[in-house]
């Protein structure tokens, strides 16, 4: 088989199970994963690893813990886990490496994929580490380790819902009414657990982990995946909607009229509950995201700062910055008292504590913020793209308040603002716009995608 490079991500690796991944690779990933964590920790320490529910998974699972106990190290496995979980275990514990999660995340049942993690809750990426690991996998020159590593299996769960519910006041939560689509993924490991132990009347769609995902894909981003979970909402009359994606660190959220809160909507709402937390914090916001996210957290006291996409770049920016909590428009929510990464299991403890104190539909919370049109993001399909960059800023020139080349270009105008971004995988420039009004955004989307799709060198 051809080495798959092109598996290698920005944040992770991930590709097809036929025909692309393999036994050997997971095994490879293994052996290179250990030589690069030598490099950081001393091996007194253990590396964790974790997987989903797809169905290649087991195998992957077993080459990857061959692959880091050949290497030396010793291994804790924490079996069927979500992403938030799997990371809380690599940073809670102090005797931990770091760890490989096996997930494709939101991807379809075909995908498969591992995730990289060091011990201080941070991922291995494009800048930190992936290239020199995609090399000695692909070089697969490992030699003979004298004392081979042992494996051990930790229960988690535990340890990490007594974290989460000691960042909110359970006791205040009210008796309410919610679905739950876990869309066939991993949230049920931990959900059922969680809210158990609450003033929930839950409804669960699609809540058996099935790797073939028989019901819909596991991607809350995609307004067709949420269709079920809004019907359901308004024939029980339910108060919220909440959706995971297959490894539970995205999540998506319906209001009680079965309409779709906006992702900007939920990172705002969701900073809300930080900030009251942590006043006057520094809070992190993806660039492509509406203005009415630092608006109104700066109405709230807080320092906002614009960020970069992406999980892996988020994550260092809120331990560098010293952030209380991220919002990226992918649906990602990042908190600091979670060791700066993903727990849609806070989150959905924000969401409760939030309805609870405000005495309010969802609804209503999210109606003031709806003062903006944003157009979405869009992708063009061009060759050009870094020359159709430079076109926009001389375009726009006389018309420009800020511009930011911090992801992509940043351009802040009179009429409001937009970002275009270069795809890391694709031939794609990313478009992503906001105006006062509809009108104005539709208008400006026809005229900077004629721009792009004309473009000439």
């Amino acid at each position: 088989m051809v080495f798959p490079t092109h598996t290698f991500k920005a944040y992770d690796i991930r590709g097809l199970v036929e025909g692309e991944l393999s036994v050997d690779l997971a095994y490879r990933i293994g052996r290179a994963f250990g030589i690069f964590l030598k490099k950081n920790y001393h091996q007194n320490l253990k590396v964790v690893v974790g997987r989903d529910m797809r169905e290649s998974s087991p195998g992957y699972e077993s080459a990857v813990v061959g692959g880091l106990t050949d290497e030396g190290w010793n291994v804790v496995e924490i079996g069927l886990a979500t992403t938030p979980l799997f990371n809380f275990a690599c940073a809670h514990y102090a005797e931990h490496a770091g760890g490989i999660m096996i997930t494709a995340s939101h991807n379809p049942a075909q995908y498969n994929g591992f995730k990289m993690t060091l011990g201080n809750g941070l991922p291995v990426g494009k800048k930190t580490g992936m290239s020199d690991i995609r090399d000695l996998v692909e070089q697969g020159k490992f030699g003979l380790i004298e004392k081979k590593g042992t494996v051990e299996h930790l229960m988690v769960l535990g340890d990490y819902l007594k974290k989460v519910l000691s960042l909110v006041d359970v006791k205040s939560l009210k008796p309410c009414k919610v679905v739950i689509d876990c869309g066939n993924g991993m949230a049920d490991v931990t959900f059922s657990a969680l809210l158990e132990k609450l003033p929930v009347k839950v409804d669960y769609l699609f809540r058996d982990p099935d790797g073939r995902f028989p019901n819909h894909e596991a991607n809350p981003l995609k307004a067709e995946t949420l269709r079920d979970l809004q019907r359901r909402v308004v024939e029980t009359g339910a108060d919220f909607g909440f959706a995971l994606d297959g490894d539970a660190d995205r999540v998506g959220l319906v209001d009680e009229e079965g309409k779709v809160v906006d992702p900007s909507f939920v990172g705002v709402l969701l900073g809300l509950e930080v900030l009251r937390k942590h006043p006057k914090a520094v809070m992190l916001y993806d660039l492509r995201s509406s203005m009415i996210v630092p608006e109104t957290w700066e109405a709230h006291g807080a320092i906002t700062e614009k960020c970069m996409v992406g999980h892996a770049l988020i994550k260092k920016d809120l331990k560098e910055k010293g952030a209380m909590f991220a919002s990226e428009l992918s649906l990602h929510l990042y908190y600091h008292d979670m060791y700066d990464v993903e727990s849609s299991d806070l989150s959905l403890l924000y969401v409760l504590q939030m309805l609870s104190r405000e005495k309010k539909k969802l609804s209503a919370l999210v109606a003031p913020l709806k003062k903006y049109a944003h157009s979405g993001e869009i992708n063009f399909e061009t060759k050009h793209a870094a020359e159709i960059i430079v076109g926009l800023v001389k375009k726009y020139a006389g018309e420009t308040v800020e511009t930011s080349h911090l992801d992509g270009l940043f351009m802040r105008l009179s009429w409001g603002w937009m970002n275009v971004r270069m795809s890391n995988t694709e031939p794609l420039l990313r478009l992503n716009l906001e105006t006062p009004n509809k009108e104005i955004t539709e208008e400006k989307i026809v005229e900077i995608g004629n721009f792009i799709k004309n473009f000439t060198t």
